[in-house]
Order: C-alpha cells, then sequence, then structure tokens
C-alpha cells in the first residue's frame, strides 16, 4: 500500500513537470455558484449516447440521479469515518421542475427535492435540529425540499437548500476529490432553510439576497441569518465569488461567516481556485486557506492536488485550545470513455497537526456513476 501511495505522488510531480494540462469540466463552476449549489436540474443532459437511467427531454418533472461507492483504509472525521471497508456513501435521485412563467396559476412555479441513502445522509440532513421528518433516519434523508418562482429579473427560492457558500459541495459528482477539505466540513453551513432571491445585474454582477432559519436546519429555527452573494466573471479567465452570512447562527451564537473564492485558468490547459473562509463569533473563530491546481492528461484522466491550512480558536471541533491543521492531497479522475457517465477517483491524501504534529497518510478511491 506504501508503494502504491507514493507512485501516485509520483506520478502527479511528473504531471506537474512535463504534462499537457487543461481544467475542463474538472470541478463544480465558480462563475455560477447559485446554479450548482441549488441543484437546478432545468437543463437536461445533452444527447450524446450516454447512458441514463431516466427518460429526460427538458419538459416538466426531471429526474436524475448516481451512486458513489468509496473505500478509504483510514478515517479522515470527515465524511469518510468507515475505514477498511467498501461503502455506499450516496445513491442520490434530484427531482426537479423548472419555474415556468409561461404556464398558469401554481403551474408556474416551479419546485426540488432530493433522495439520498447511504453513509453520507447524515451529513446531507438537518443536523442543526434534534428532530424532525427531514433528519437522518436508517441512512435515509432528504437533504433539500424547495420552490423556484421568476419574480421579474429575480429568481426566488423558498425552502430548504443548500448553501451558496465555499467551493466544495455535499454532492459527489460536483466534487474533484473523494475527500474533502477540514474548512467544507468545519466552517461552512450545509444547508439552509428560508428564501433566497438571485439575479445578474446590468454589470454582469451575480447578486444573492437571502434570510435563513438559522443553519444546518429543516423547517425549525434554531437562529435567524442574513445571506448575501457576489459573484464576478473578470474578463475570460478569471471569475470571483463573495458569499456573507451574519446574524444569529444558531442557538443564540451571533457572528459572521464568509467564503472567498477566485477561479483562474491559467492557459488552456491548466486551473487554479484560491478559497478562503472565515468565521467569527460570540464562541469561536476558524479561518481557512485552500488552493487548488487542475489538469487534463487526456480525455480520460485528469490530476489534481489541493493543499489546505485551517486553524480553529479550540472551541467545539478542534478541542480545549487554538490549533491548526494541514492538509494535502492529490489525486486522479479517470473517466472512461464509454456509455455509461462513470468516474473512478483514487487520492492519497497528509493531514498534519501543528500543535501536537501527529501525522497521518490516508490512501481512499471511489466510482460515481450518473444516471
Amino acid at each position: 500500500m506504501k508503494l502504491s501511495k507514493f507512485a501516485l505522488l509520483g506520478a502527479f510531480a511528473f504531471a506537474v513537470m512535463t504534462g499537457s494540462v487543461s481544467a475542463d469540466e474538472l470541478q463544480q463552476p465558480v462563475l455560477e455558484p447559485i446554479a450548482y449549489t441549488l441543484q437546478d436540474a432545468a437543463d437536461s443532459p445533452s444527447d450524446d449516447g450516454t447512458w441514463s437511467l431516466f427518460n429526460r427531454d427538458g419538459q416538466g418533472l426531471e429526474i436524475s440521479g448516481w451512486t458513489q461507492i468509496g473505500y478509504h483504509d483510514r478515517p479522515t472525521g470527515l465524511f469518510n469515518t468507515n475505514p477498511k471497508s467498501v461503502g455506499v456513501h450516496q445513491i442520490w435521485f434530484d427531482f426537479d421542475k423548472a419555474a415556468d412563467n409561461d404556464a398558469e396559476g401554481l403551474g408556474r412555479l416551479g419546485y426540488h427535492f432530493d433522495l439520498v441513502y447511504g453513509r453520507d445522509a447524515e451529513n446531507t440532513a438537518a443536523f442543526g435540529q434534534p428532530t424532525g421528518w427531514d433528519t437522518a433516519v436508517d441512512n435515509w434523508a432528504m437533504p433539500q425540499l424547495y420552490l423556484t418562482a421568476q419574480v421579474g429579473d429575480w429568481d426566488v427560492t423558498a425552502g430548504k437548500f443548500y448553501t451558496i457558500m465555499g467551493y466544495e459541495v455535499v454532492t459527489a459528482p460536483d466534487n474533484f476529490f473523494y475527500s474533502h477539505a477540514f474548512t467544507m466540513n468545519n466552517s461552512e453551513p450545509f444547508t439552509h432553510s428560508g428564501v433566497m432571491a438571485s439575479k445578474t445585474t446590468e454589470a454582469g454582477t451575480d447578486l444573492t439576497l437571502g434570510w435563513s432559519a438559522g443553519i444546518d436546519t429543516g423547517f425549525k429555527s434554531n437562529g435567524s441569518v442574513g445571506i448575501l452573494g457576489l459573484g464576478k466573471s473578470l474578463g475570460d479567465n478569471i471569475g470571483v465569488n463573495y458569499v456573507a452570512i451574519f446574524g444569529d447562527l444558531g442557538g443564540g451564537d451571533d457572528g459572521f461567516a464568509h467564503s472567498f473564492v477566485v477561479d483562474i485558468t491559467l492557459g488552456e490547459r491548466m486551473s487554479y481556485v484560491f478559497q478562503s473562509d472565515y468565521v467569527s463569533t460570540d464562541t469561536r473563530y476558524e479561518i481557512g486557506v485552500n488552493q487548488y491546481v487542475f489538469y487534463t492528461l487526456t480525455d480520460d484522466i485528469a490530476l489534481g492536488a489541493r493543499l489546505e491550512w485551517w486553524r480553529n480558536s479550540g472551541a467545539g471541533v478542534g478541542g480545549p485550545g487554538p490549533d491548526s491543521q494541514y492538509s494535502f492531497t492529490t489525486g486522479v479522475n479517470w473517466r472512461p470513455q464509454s456509455q455509461f457517465d462513470l468516474v473512478v477517483r483514487p487520492e492519497v491524501r497528509v493531514d498534519w497537526d501543528a500543535t501536537t504534529m501527529d501525522t497521518k497518510t490516508i490512501f481512499g478511491i471511489d466510482a460515481i456513476l450518473s444516471y
């Protein structure tokens, strides 16, 4: 196993120094954060002959989904907590109907909801509240349930929906890596329950305004949170996304959190992403800096690396005192050319603690079949 880990690291180093690279379709689009985080599936898949479990024609209710199966030899404490066993992380189904202004009455409204089964269900549910129908039960959860409408220039969402903060997301096909960053897991909400409206201004800025009943809840309030999002394309190669939440973040813990993401296309075959998050409340502070590099070697194979520094004040997840965590991950996405939408993602991850000087190396691999 150690040999395979070092071989993968060596392959990545070789690719960095000598390989031809590309960033096409390696990670979720930072330029359109609202679209992908709200799982807006109004656009049907392309008619490229890819196999699908569902017959989708771009009209009415659209159903899609995926199955993710994974293995890791040591726990990360961040989603991947069942070491040395192959297991189902996500069997996911999206149900989506786009808003239609040409329809009449309630037919103008769109809606979306998800159903998920697997190890990740508890990470997708309303874990910010102790009870409720939308908490995880027997590895089942309903991560999202919301209505959509078009009101003038605004796209309005009301219900339970994923946050627009950060870069990595819960939905497995929308991430390059099998494992998750400390920042994503510890310093960002997963879901909101409330209302949010977004539009693109005349200046080309994506603007989002919203309100949420706390964070990581279903339809039971644990606070009151304002949401602000700004996205902007700077030329053809740079995208900037800023999101802030502020107010009672749950249980009377007043404060503020924001994320700042920059996606840069370097030449024709390379992509770099910078992300920084900051959380400051009555009881804690947290800061994270993540950097990503993505490369495509062939039509089938892409390589990526993630370097992270995450620091917390010691309250909650971090233990008795301030602590810094570092992590380096390198991995491969293999997408075999076939009628199936399949990706296999082996990776090697090295975590180390600046206070205890503990270091651990983790090998993981998963496969995702989308349909």
